[in-house]
């Protein structure tokens, strides 16, 4: 038997890609690097993206089409290529990145993701070119605290790879799986999903050059952490507690999660949230609602530095729900209250790159 190409691409032309419904031919996958050797032939097969999920399965049909109908003694080599360039390793995928932080809490409702705002603010009205990460993913907030719940983030063609474009608001570059699925519906994810859902709004994006990185990380310590730590060189970690001692409990907790020695990575300092209440009319008064300096006497007990001290007052939640986050009033008691913590966020991360080599990224063991 004699082989020639246009057996070869009648038996492609039986095989669907399930990406488009298309056979190989139409899909134009085939590519022309075609080489018959006796009753061996060899080809690539062009695919969108390197990652293409039925990549595996469209090869096997390719091979079985071949065998199945020109002859199953047909030696098939089939290569491939990708239209698009390839994800970068984990370790290069920020290279235009200073500094990456997480801000933790070991425990919901102590105000992390309102912290994470209003220091992404702070840090860009100080002049730091920032990024803004929602890494929450079952409980995205960052879409409404900015006001931009109907943003939906496109994908443009950068250097070869479809990198989804951040929508920027009030200086800051901000992704959030927010954006990408129904704010009435609950998350239904298993860890997999979630953790790929966050690589990609981590790899697969147009984050470009960045001196501040912040994570807004979930609450507690779970799989979504894991994944942060194994697909980034984390700078250092702002935990953020309440003064009450159950909150202080869980806090601990968080710090250990960075500061185990499979981890490693630095706590730049505690911040204590609520930590009393001043009334608008009464400005220079201090209710201790939630326990005195609980976070205060954390961080001299773990040695680690406290960065800051939030008030609570009726406008920071009303700011955070009108989208218009505390910051952006740089002379109220609350704004003032940021803006020293990005300040002291800048010092401590200063000080920590100063004093210790790069945080490295967890391997995975199998």
């Amino acid at each position: 038997m004699t082989l020639y190409p246009k057996l070869i691409m009648d038996a492609l032309a039986t095989v669907r890609y399930p990406g488009n419904g298309k056979n190989l031919v139409e899909a134009d996958m085939v590519d022309d690097n075609m080489r018959i050797d006796g009753m061996n032939v060899s080809f690539s097969l062009t695919f969108e993206k390197p990652t293409d999920p039925f990549m595996k399965s469209v090869i096997k049909a390719a091979e079985k089409a071949i065998h199945t109908y020109v002859s199953p003694d047909v030696q098939v080599t089939i290569s491939t290529v990708s239209r698009q360039a390839a994800r970068p390793e984990v370790g290069k995928l920020l290279p235009q990145v200073k500094n990456v932080i997480a801000v933790s809490s070991g425990k919901g409702g102590v105000g992390k993701s309102t912290v994470a705002a209003n220091l992404a603010v702070s840090l860009s009205k100080l002049g730091y070119k920032v990024g803004l990460l929602d890494a929450d993913i079952f409980g995205p907030s960052m879409p409404k605290m900015f006001q931009v719940e109907d943003a939906r983030p496109y994908a443009e063609s950068i250097d070869g790879r479809d990198l989804i474009v951040p929508v920027e608001k009030y200086g800051i570059k901000l992704l959030s799986i927010g954006f990408f699925v129904d704010p009435n519906q609950a998350t239904l994810w298993r860890g997999s999903m979630a953790s790929n859902a966050l690589k990609q709004l981590i790899a697969d994006a147009a984050w470009g050059e960045l001196d501040y990185f912040i994570l807004d990380t979930p609450p507690g310590t779970s799989d979504i952490h894991l994944t942060l730590v194994q697909t980034l060189a984390i700078t250092g970690a702002v935990i953020v507690s309440t003064p009450q001692q159950v909150a202080l409990a869980d806090a601990r907790k968080g710090i250990n999660m960075y500061t185990n020695d499979k981890v490693n990575v630095p706590i730049l300092g505690l911040v204590e949230n609520m930590a009393w209440f001043t009334p608008a009319e009464l400005p220079e008064n201090k209710y201790y609602l939630f326990g005195k300096e609980g976070v205060k006497t954390l961080a001299e007990e773990m040695n680690v530095p406290l960065i800051g001290q939030i008030p609570v007052v009726q406008s920071i939640c009303e700011n955070g729900d009108k989208g218009t986050p505390a910051a952006l009033e740089e002379d109220s008691i609350t704004g003032q209250a940021f803006m020293e913590l990005a300040k002291n966020v800048v010092e401590q991360t200063e000080k920590r790159n100063a004093e210790r080599p790069a945080t490295h990224i967890v391997e995975i063991k199998k």
